[in-house]
């Protein structure tokens, strides 16, 4: 299993099909939108995957991931959705149930995955398998804040989820009796030092920029 930095450089042609893609999308900034990052993050300290299997924090890097698409003959993502569902609710979307375009939305981060995927195909490099593994969020408005209680309480079963679809792709993970040696964020950005140093409301604007929100006021009332 190689967990994998996401290279920043213009996106390239689609390399041919090979192994398995575990990734992990989202805004680790905007509380439950970094859901796919910290699920993906879960299963890289509690599991190892082999070699053919690439566990990669997407981020928001949006169309740079298109290598790691085409690159990939399976793909497991995980990410926040938006179904109008009970926050919290977790539901997993297979093949034809994750299109590559569609009116409905599903991913918070839509615009550039449902690209992305689409690019994938018209290059003839779609994996021939896909699974979503998505949440309803309950709060996206805390800037710097980590998951809500109620989208954190479904890491686990989100991780366990995984596992078994990779089982069922005849994909073995092992538990890991000892952290990896690799991180897939950095180390500031990993989900205990984060919540660590987060600065109190009194510090630091939970809404956005207070920088650029004062501009705006400013412009709104003057």
């Amino acid at each position: 299993m190689s967990a994998q930095p996401v290279p920043q450089e213009e996106p390239a042609d689609c390399a041919s099909p090979a192994g398995v893609l575990v990734l992990g999308i989202g805004n680790v900034l905007w509380a439950d939108e970094g859901f796919g990052v910290r699920a993906v993050e879960a299963l890289h300290q509690r599991w190892r995957l082999p070699d053919n299997v690439a566990v990669v924090d997407g981020g928001t890097q949006g169309l740079y991931l298109l290598d790691h698409v085409c690159a990939a003959e399976s793909a497991l993502v995980f990410d926040a959705i938006d179904y109008q569902l009970a926050p919290g609710t977790l539901r997993v979307f297979r093949d034809a149930e994750v299109p590559a375009w569609s009116d409905t939305k599903m991913s918070l981060h839509q615009a550039t995955f449902q690209e992305l995927l689409s690019l994938a195909r018209l290059r003839g490099r779609f994996p021939r398998r896909i699974t979503l593994i998505g949440v309803q969020p309950d709060v996206l408005d805390d800037l710097g804040g980590s998951l809500s209680p109620l989208v954190r309480a479904r890491l686990d079963e989100a991780v366990e989820l995984a596992v078994a679809e990779l089982s069922a792709w005849g994909i073995t993970a092992a538990r890991r009796v000892e952290p990896p040696g690799e991180s897939l964020a950095a180390g500031a950005l990993a989900i205990q030092a984060y919540e660590a140093g987060r600065p109190s409301a009194s510090e630091a604007c939970r809404i956005g920029d207070a920088r650029f929100l004062n501009q705006v006021h400013g412009a709104e009332t003057g």
